[in-house]
């Protein structure tokens, strides 16, 4: 099975940073034609997205409620798509996923195949 591999998730307080890493690994490169994105889940919601970068052009689309906070960027040396987080508030608290398509970006949950297997971020106040 196809998989990506997350990591960097921890806990700090309010105002506080965190950067997120997504690794392609053996099942899965990230290739150069992808659309990686960053996806979140809190406790009882649905899965919302929060950052997409198409790996091709280097364009990214950011949810309104991250927006001038987290920052999508790709190491290509590492084979990587990562997420820096800043400023961050309680409400940012969830389980990130990242997840990858070819082609095209999308927040449609059902058009990613390929996710990793999540990590835990909480901001507290």
């Amino acid at each position: 099975q196809e998989q990506l591999v997350e990591s960097g998730g921890g806990s700090v307080q309010a105002g506080g940073s965190l950067r997120l890493s997504c690794a392609g690994s053996a099942s899965r490169y990230i290739y150069s034609g992808d659309c990686v994105a960053w996806f979140r889940q809190a406790p009882g919601k649905e899965r919302e997205g929060v950052a997409s970068l198409n790996a091709a052009g280097g364009s990214a689309l950011y949810a309104d409620s991250v927006k001038g906070r987290f920052t999508v960027s790709q190491d290509h040396a590492k084979n990587t798509v990562d997420l820096q987080m800043n400023s961050l508030k309680p409400e940012d608290t969830a389980m990130y996923y990242c997840a990858a398509k070819f082609w095209a970006c999308t927040w449609d949950v059902s058009s990613y195949k390929t996710w990793g297997q999540g990590t835990q971020v909480t901001v507290s106040s």
